[in-house]
C-alpha cells in the first residue's frame, strides 16, 4: 500500500487523471468483481486526491504571480504566457 502511494506521488497530474478516468470506466462497466471494484475505489480516490493537491499547488503559484508580496494586486498576465 505504501509503494501505492509513492507511485502515485510521482505521476504527473495528466498521468493521473489518465488513470483515474481509466479506474472510472472499469467501474461504471459493471464488469468488475466486488472485491476488484472496492480496491479499484479505493486507489482512484488517492488518485483524485493526488490530482487535487497538484492543482491546489498550481492555484497557489498562479495567485503569487499575480500578486506582490504584500498580497496587493499587481497586474494580471494571461496563464499561457510566455516569460519574457
Amino acid at each position: 500500500m505504501a509503494g501505492e502511494m509513492e507511485e502515485i506521488e510521482n505521476l504527473s497530474f495528466e498521468d493521473a487523471l489518465r488513470a483515474l478516468e481509466t479506474i472510472v470506466r472499469q467501474l461504471e462497466s459493471g464488469d468488475v468483481p466486488l472485491e476488484d471494484s472496492i480496491s479499484l475505489y479505493e486507489k482512484g480516490d488517492k488518485l483524485r486526491q493526488h490530482c487535487q493537491k497538484r492543482l491546489d499547488a498550481a492555484q497557489a503559484r498562479i495567485e503569487r504571480i499575480v500578486t506582490g508580496p504584500d498580497g496587493a494586486p499587481t497586474g494580471t498576465q494571461p496563464f499561457d504566457a510566455a516569460d519574457r
